[in-house]
């Protein structure tokens, strides 16, 4: 019995210990994978830091951009595209006027009766386009939207008439690539959005519109065809004066701002009576050697429809945030086997992960980070997380929101570099400087707001950034070209002498 005993000693012994030895092996394997991904997680921080003084360079080459856009169509990757608006909205302006906003697949009209700063009565109607109109012909796209926009002057209140023997008028908020010929006409370069419509193309989109309404009997005048962004400043600059630029934050980005006519060496007509001018930059197409760029932004835009453009909208817009968060979580998983030993289906599915999504992450102030397992399990179908897992994943969405936000504060003292409103001048210490702001990322993403709000006043100083507002400026697109309908109105001498 004795020898049994110490054999089977022996053997629980030496099984103990090969046991061990596979515990501690597994540990060495995970702490390896675990340094892996913590490798990966360091080296994508590394790469996106943005310290003041490159933010001042990416400014820089901003301003530079600006300068050569507005010297010559094609000298710069910055469009600087003359808006023709040279006649903001002042706040006295009155009557009503109507806005067209085709900017995807619904669109908005709008009547809005002005009466000053504060006296705004507004209606509007959301039209679903059908999808065959969108790849349909030009004719039947606008003899839709004119129809429909029949349809809601027809429901006209009392006190929403204009008076007798005047004519309606339109702003049209077209949000597709558009070369501008005038304050009310320009051609359309191409769809995007879904939209196909091949015999619009190179057509004057305020003729179209202007013909469909003539064809339905419905007396009404295209004032002026203005973008989304000229809509916000228009917007902004009627409640507050002193707003000299509009960006927009949302699913893409964009920037507007008034520049000196005279400041336009490609302006070639006689210089407005304004002596101003909006111009739309298209700011997306922004590229510098000095955005910090990393591998994860450059499959992304290789792999994107539009390879080599809009390098600056892919880094900081909210279209591409939760799908770079993604792109670093698919590599942790791939290289460290960070969600386990398989990689999970769907975070290798394109834009899965949606910025709104990444922003509920980001925010989660639950203490054992419950947002994020819903999140994951819900989008990604992913359950087996640790909270150390789960405190990595909401330290990439903060590298990628961080990074975002100060490159658009950067973008923005580009702006004011470029009008001389970086720095408080001598007798013009109470002169401010407002910026409207639009888009959804801006006025959901929190923490992305207060970043850029940080790094604006970093960028600027204590001085000159108790001068600069950043104010959100709501539906700019609709109020803003009913505004400038009103700005540009073909009875607007008559009325202020009136």
């Amino acid at each position: 019995m004795g020898k049994v005993t110490v054999a089977a000693a022996v053997v629980c012994a030496a099984a103990v210990s090969a046991a061990a030895v596979l515990v501690v092996r597994h540990r060495m394997r995970n702490s390896g994978k675990w340094a892996k991904a913590m490798d990966i997680l360091r080296e994508f921080e590394d790469k996106c830091g943005t310290p003041i003084a490159k933010l001042r360079q990416v400014a820089d080459a901003m301003t530079v951009e600006m300068h050569a856009g507005l010297a010559s169509d094609g000298g710069s990757k910055l469009k600087m595209l003359i808006s023709y608006v040279d006649n903001l909205p002042s706040g006295d302006e009155n009557g009503i006027f109507y806005a067209l906003d085709l900017g995807g697949t619904n669109f908005r009209v709008l009547r809005v009766k002005l009466g000053g700063v504060g006296n705004v009565k507004k209606e509007f109607q959301e039209v679903s386009i059908p999808p065959n109109l969108m790849i349909g012909k030009c004719e039947e796209l606008f003899d839709f939207i004119a129809g429909e926009l029949a349809k809601f002057v027809a429901t006209e209140g009392e006190d929403m008439q204009i008076p007798p023997g005047t004519q309606r008028e339109l702003g049209f908020t077209f949000s597709f690539p558009v070369k501008q010929s005038s304050i009310a006409g320009g051609t359309l370069v191409r769809w995007t959005k879904g939209f196909n419509i091949e015999d619009a193309v190179g057509q004057d989109v305020v003729d179209e519109l202007t013909k469909a309404m003539e064809r339905i009997g419905l007396d009404m005048r295209v004032s002026a065809l203005v973008n989304d962004t000229v809509g916000t400043l228009a917007g902004g600059r009627y409640s507050n004066p002193n707003v000299i630029a509009a960006v927009i934050l949302g699913t893409g980005t964009n920037a507007a701002y008034v520049e000196r006519a005279n400041a336009i060496p490609k302006w070639q007509g006689l210089l407005p009576k304004s002596g101003e001018m909006v111009i739309n930059m298209e700011w997306g197409n922004f590229r510098s050697s000095h955005l910090p760029l990393t591998e994860f932004d450059e499959s992304l835009d290789s792999d994107s429809l539009n390879p080599g453009e809009q390098i600056f909208e892919k880094i900081i817009s909210g279209m591409y945030l939760g799908e770079i968060v993604r792109r670093v979580l698919l590599k942790m998983a791939v290289e460290a086997e960070f969600f386990g030993d398989s990689v999970p289906l769907k975070l290798q599915k394109p834009f899965i992960l949606r910025t709104p999504d990444m922003s509920a992450m980001h925010h989660d102030s639950t203490p054992d980070l419950k947002v994020v397992a819903t999140k994951l399990k819900d989008v990604l179908e992913i359950t087996n997380t640790s909270l150390k897992m789960r405190r990595v994943i909401v330290e990439v969405c903060e590298t990628v929101a961080t990074r975002g936000a100060r490159l658009s504060a950067a973008g923005i003292l580009g702006i004011l570099k470029k009008i001389g409103r970086d720095t408080v001048k001598e007798g013009e210490e109470n002169q401010k400087s407002v910026i409207a702001m639009d888009g959804g990322l801006f006025e959901h993403y929190t923490k992305f707001r207060k970043a850029m709000q940080n790094a604006m006043d970093e960028l600027l100083g204590e001085e000159a950034s108790r001068n600069m507002i950043i104010e959100l400026s709501n539906d700019g697109s609709g109020l803003g070209a009913a505004l400038l309908a009103a700005s540009h109105s073909q009875y607007r001498e008559y009325i202020e002498s009136t």
